[in-house]
């Protein structure tokens, strides 16, 4: 039975058609419950009102300030874990016996629940923006580490080989087949490290004396009782999330269109 083919527009639609469901559906979900009164509305804003408020928020500015100061402190905190992590992984996967010998220790740290290094950090660095972006850069460090360590060390050997049986020296093998073989793994790792700092960075802001950002946005919501505010302020940041995770997925494709072959 053959399969029946669609025009390349059709089928982008279709995907696109499909991926709108889930959100749809959510929606539909949320106002189901908020006209029904499921959910006490005080507890539950009306969907298209919450919208509302957060297109609001962001026509008016009210909001961008506190936007702006989170994207910041991610992108600080990311930036510190890229920068120190990759190559520190690509170096501790080339050689098996230190990889082995503090395997142990990544993992514990990388365990650790960054919310119990808040303390730590504080009486490092202080009560201060750099607190909460080094505790960030912290856990987004491990993450990235750890996976281009495993990257490096789940290389095709052929490749290697091939490269000193050439003449390559080892900065040569460093620099031109380890560093590429483990950029698949590299991105699993910055994915996954800046939806992390992304993370730390709102709950910082949330309990360690912010006077910006999305997290003390949405906790200042909560106390004063402005559940739409509360609620739009959790969807932005949500989008947020899910604009980093899109953005490194479409960086993948195109920096390692080459993986697998």
């Amino acid at each position: 039975m053959k399969s029946t083919q669609y025009p390349p527009f059709v089928n982008n639609s279709m995907r696109v058609g499909r991926s709108l469901i889930g959100p749809v559906a959510l929606i539909a979900v949320w106002w189901i419950a908020n006209d029904s009164a499921w959910v006490s509305n005080k507890l539950l804003p009306n969907p298209f009102a919450t919208f509302g408020s957060l297109w609001d928020s962001l026509v008016s500015g009210s909001m961008t300030k506190d936007l702006a100061a989170t994207l910041y402190r991610t992108l600080y905190a990311f930036g510190l874990a890229a920068l120190f992590g990759i190559p520190a992984g690509i170096a501790l996967g080339s050689n098996d016996r230190i990889y082995r010998s503090i395997e142990s220790l990544v993992d514990f740290f990388r365990s650790t629940p960054a919310t119990a290094m808040f303390p730590l950090f504080l009486l490092i660095f202080g009560i201060g923006d750099f607190a909460k972006i080094a505790v960030a850069g912290f856990s987004a460090w491990l993450v990235v580490l750890f996976n281009v360590a495993y990257g490096v060390m789940n290389s095709r050997k052929t490749r290697i080989l091939a490269a000193r049986v050439m003449g390559a020296s080892k900065w040569r093998v460093f620099r031109d087949v380890l560093f590429f073989e483990s950029l698949p793994q590299t991105f699993v790792g910055l994915r996954m490290a800046v939806s992390l700092a992304l993370v730390v960075i709102i709950v910082a802001e949330m309990f360690i004396g912010s006077m910006d950002g999305m997290g003390h946005r949405i906790i200042d919501a909560q106390q004063v009782f402005d559940l739409q505010q509360m609620y739009a302020s959790i969807l932005m940041t949500g989008g947020v999330g899910y604009g980093f995770n899109l953005l490194f997925i479409a960086l993948e494709k195109w920096v390692v269109h080459w993986a697998g072959r």
